[in-house]
């Protein structure tokens, strides 16, 4: 190589190989193909000499002109290619041909090293490559080179394959794609800061999960069934930037369904169970319905819980959120402390006072039976509300359970008895109402 062309007469090994470099753009895909993977067994000198730089150029730049020249019309999200195909029949085989254009490198570029992969999509991610077709690469290489991969190299290409895809815009990752590298990482020693960013980009598709992804089975060596830590670090993760209220809703709806799933686990405890109620905001639910069937389930299997446990499990209870319905099941609910039936009762008694005030209005003819009737009414109302909160005040509910529930229950009828009597007095006011507008239209004028 330190041959001269004075000497030799020709040109020594290394004017040639800078002579083929120059000459790159030349060269046809798998000539630069094989040059790159030449590279990846000789990473050192070939990163020092620069001629890795100049293959990786020329791939990217390759790779981004044909991504220019054929773009694939269905990338604007990640799970935008099976909708596309299934609601537009007329334009399926056209997207399909799309799809294989703006992919048509995957199985190129499967059998590079982790390392190489990284610089890669480093550079097309710098030449601003489209950000799902990244992903979806990325997805794609992980699951070819699991195949025959060995422990260690899972770890890698997993490592690397999860910094990369928390370098992108997480709209365009698929969260589906994230709980199935989640899965295979449950029995690989992944670093901690790995893991940190996977399940953070999975907190932050919270709402688009369903229940199935959430239910990960717990980690070796545990005794309850589902992995309750991992989703209470993905509602963590949800939380910890400004979500609207229509997302923070979906998410809680789902939470309920996950919570009622997870109640029957006789190895969950108390406080993972509280931690989940109340990992959201009260403003994400508009009904407490749904958790107070996962406590009653909970309550159920749990049966052995002391009654401070119990009356801690229903302090993550809203029952101004919970219906008419619902709070006479619990105040009937023996596996339900004594002081949470009493609180229904008390919230209910408070929806039945505002139903009143609302819907009785001051009415000027006070010696009407319309009136006579909203004061006899409202009476009885304020009596039967302040019976309960005696009950609640005075009873001692350690030692008077069975009693006050029996007491509770007259209560609970002389309610339903009220609300008999709103019912009825509003139909009469109706009445009272449409009468007065008629004999109003009957009267003459008086100036014409």
């Amino acid at each position: 190589m330190e041959m001269k062309k004075s000497v030799s007469k020709t040109f020594n090994l290394f004017e040639q190989t800078e002579k083929s470099l120059e000459e790159i753009r030349f060269w046809t895909w798998p000539e630069l193909l094989g040059a790159l993977k030449q590279c990846q067994d000789l990473f050192p000198v070939a990163k020092s000499s620069g001629i890795l730089e100049k293959c990786l150029d020329s791939l990217v730049g390759r790779l981004a002109l044909a991504s220019e020249a054929s773009p694939c019309p269905s990338t604007s999200s990640a799970d935008s290619f099976g909708f596309r195909f299934s609601c537009d029949t007329r334009s399926t085989e056209s997207l399909r041909n799309s799809f294989i254009r703006a992919t048509w490198w995957f199985e190129d570029l499967g059998d590079l090293n982790p390392n190489l992969v990284e610089m890669v999509m480093k550079s097309l991610v710098s030449r601003k490559f489209d950000h799902v077709i990244i992903s979806r690469f990325l997805f794609y290489y992980q699951k070819s080179r699991f195949i025959t991969a060995t422990l260690d190299q899972k770890r890698k290409i997993t490592e690397t394959v999860v910094d990369m895809l928390y370098s992108l815009d997480q709209n365009a990752v698929s969260c589906k794609s994230l709980f199935g590298i989640l899965g295979v990482t449950l029995n690989l020693n992944i670093s901690k800061c790995c893991r940190n960013k996977l399940e953070s980009m999975i907190g932050t598709q919270l709402d688009q999960v369903t229940l199935d992804n959430l239910l990960v089975p717990s980690p070796i060596g545990t005794n309850y069934l589902y992995d309750v830590n991992v989703v209470l670090r993905f509602l963590k993760s949800f939380l910890g930037r400004g979500i609207p209220l229509n997302r923070l809703k979906k998410a809680a709806s789902l939470m309920d369904f996950y919570i009622a799933e997870v109640a029957p686990d006789p190895c969950l405890k108390p406080s993972k169970f509280l931690a989940l109620v109340r990992a959201l905001p009260d403003s994400a639910r508009d009904s407490y319905d749904g958790i107070y069937r996962a406590m009653d389930m909970y309550l159920e299997v749990h049966a052995g819980l002391s009654e401070e446990e119990r009356t801690n499990i229903c302090c993550g209870l809203n029952y101004e959120k919970l219906s008419s319905e619902t709070c006479n099941y619990l105040a009937q609910n023996a596996k339900f402390p004594s002081k949470s039936a009493v609180q229904a009762f008390i919230y209910q008694q408070c929806k039945l006072k505002n139903l009143l005030q609302d819907t009785i209005q001051p009415n000027p003819f006070i010696d009407s039976p319309c009136s006579l009737m909203e004061i006899d009414t409202k009476g009885k109302k304020d009596e039967a509300f302040e019976e309960i909160v005696l009950c609640a005040g005075k009873l001692d509910l350690s030692a008077e359970n069975e009693k006050l529930r029996a007491h509770l229950q007259g209560v609970q009828w002389r309610v339903l008895e009220l609300e008999k009597v709103c019912r009825k007095m509003q139909t009469q006011m109706t009445k009272i109402m449409k009468s007065r507008l008629s004999n109003a239209r009957s009267l003459p004028r008086l100036c014409s």
